[in-house]
C-alpha cells in the first residue's frame, strides 16, 4: 500500500548505536538530529519529529525494526527501502561524499518525491517461526561442519579415541536440537495456517514441510497480488543480460533472495515432474524443445508457485482438469 503524500516526511539512517533524523520544519528548514538507537532515543525522536509523519529509513536487518514497531505503535507511516534503490536514487544525482546526516536527507528527499508503500509488522507468531527457522539453519551449519570433522578424523591413520567420542556426541545432540527445532516450528505453522498446509498439500510434489515454510516465507501469501510477485520473492525470475549486440551470457534466473524456499521447491519439482500433471507436461514440452533438464525444473518450481498461489487466493484444493480461465476466454 503506498503512502499518502500529505504526511510530513521524516529521513531516518540507522546504525547499531544510533539515528541520524532529517526533517522539515515549520519554517521549511531542514533539520538534523542525532539520538541513540533505544527506547530512550525512540522518545527523543518522536518528541522533535510528531509520530503523525511518514518515516523513512533502509531495511537494515535487526538495527531497524525496534525503531519500526515503536512508530507504528505511535501511529506513525513506517517505510522500509532496500538499500540497493536508496544507493542508486544517491548515485542518479551525482552526490558527493557520504555521511550519516547526509544519506538521512537523501531518505527524507526518496520520501518526498517518489511513492514508498507503507511497512506492517508481521504477526507475532510469523516473527517467533521466522527466529526458529534462523537456529535451525545455524544448528544445520554446525552440524555439517562436526559432520566434516568426524569424517577427516577417521580418514586418520591415528585416531585419539576421546575427539572421536566428542565429536560423535556433538554430532547426535545438534541433530536431536534440528529434529526438536523443526518440529516446533512445524507445529507453530500448522495452528496459524492449518487449512491453508491442507491446500497446499493437495498439490502433487509439494509436502508438508514445504507447504508450512512457502507459507512462512510469503506470510501466507495475503499480501501478494499476483503470482509474478511470489516468484520474484523466491528469486525464480528470469535476468536477461544484453544490449545491442552484447550479450552476456545465458538467460538465468535473479536468486536474488529466497535461498531456503527455493532449494525446497527444486527437491519438489523431482516429485512434480512425474506426478502433478502440469507440471509433466511442461517439463516434458521443454525437454523436447531441447532445454536443459535443469532449466526445466526451475520452470516446474515456477509452476508449482503458480499452482500455489491459486490454490490459496480460491480456497479450492488442486484438481488436475481444473479449466483455465485463459483457456475459457482465449
Amino acid at each position: 500500500m503506498v503512502a499518502p503524500l500529505s504526511l510530513p516526511v521524516v529521513g531516518i539512517d540507522v546504525s547499531k548505536a544510533t539515528l541520524a533524523v532529517c526533517y522539515q520544519a515549520t519554517d521549511q528548514q531542514l533539520k538534523h538530529l542525532e539520538v541513540s538507537n533505544s527506547k530512550v532515543g525512540f522518545q527523543q525522536l518522536v518528541k522533535a519529529c510528531g509520530a503523525q509523519c511518514l518515516f523513512v529509513m533502509e531495511a537494515t536487518g535487526t538495527y531497524n525494526l525496534a525503531l519500526a514497531y515503536y512508530l507504528h505503535e505511535q501511529g506513525g507511516e513506517v517505510a522500509m527501502l532496500n538499500p540497493l534503490v536508496i544507493r542508486r536514487f544517491i548515485q542518479m544525482h551525482l552526490s558527493k561524499g557520504k555521511s550519516d546526516r547526509k544519506d538521512a536527507q537523501w531518505l527524507l528527499r526518496y520520501g518526498q518525491q517518489q511513492p514508498v508503500s507503507r511497512w506492517q509488522p508481521d504477526e507475532q507468531v510469523l516473527v517467533e517461526c521466522r527466529q526458529l527457522e534462523q537456529v535451525t539453519e545455524q544448528l544445520l551449519k554446525q552440524k555439517t561442519m562436526v559432520s566434516n570433522a568426524l569424517e577427516a578424523l577417521q580418514r586418520q591413520p591415528i585416531i585419539s579415541k576421546t575427539a572421536l567420542k566428542r565429536l560423535q556426541q556433538t554430532l547426535k545432540a545438534l541433530t536431536q536440537q534440528v529434529e526438536a527445532v523443526e518440529n516446533e516450528l512445524l507445529l507453530l505453522l500448522e495452528q496459524r495456517f492449518g487449512p491453508e498446509i491442507a491446500l497446499l498439500c493437495s498439490i502433487p510434489g509439494i509436502g508438508r514441510k514445504t507447504a508450512s515454510m512457502l507459507l512462512l516465507f510469503a506470510g501466507g501469501l495475503t499480501r501478494l497480488n499476483n503470482y509474478r510477485q511470489l516468484i520474484a520473492m523466491a528469486g525464480l525470475s528470469p535476468r536477461e543480460h544484453s544490449s545491442g549486440t552484447s550479450i552476456r551470457g545465458k538467460v538465468r534466473i535473479t536468486k536474488m533472495g529466497g535461498g531456503l524456499i527455493r532449494g525446497k521447491l527444486f527437491m519438489c519439482s523431482f516429485s512434480a515432474k512425474k506426478s502433478n500433471a502440469a507440471c509433466q507436461a511442461l517439463y516434458n514440452r521443454l525437454v523436447a524443445k531441447g532445454k536443459n533438464g535443469k532449466v526445466a525444473l526451475i520452470a516446474v518450481c515456477n509452476k508449482l508457485l503458480k499452482q500455489a498461489f491459486a490454490i490459496i487466493k480460491s480456497g479450492v484444493p488442486y484438481q488436475a482438469d481444473f479449466p483455465s480461465k485463459l483457456a475459457l476466454n482465449p
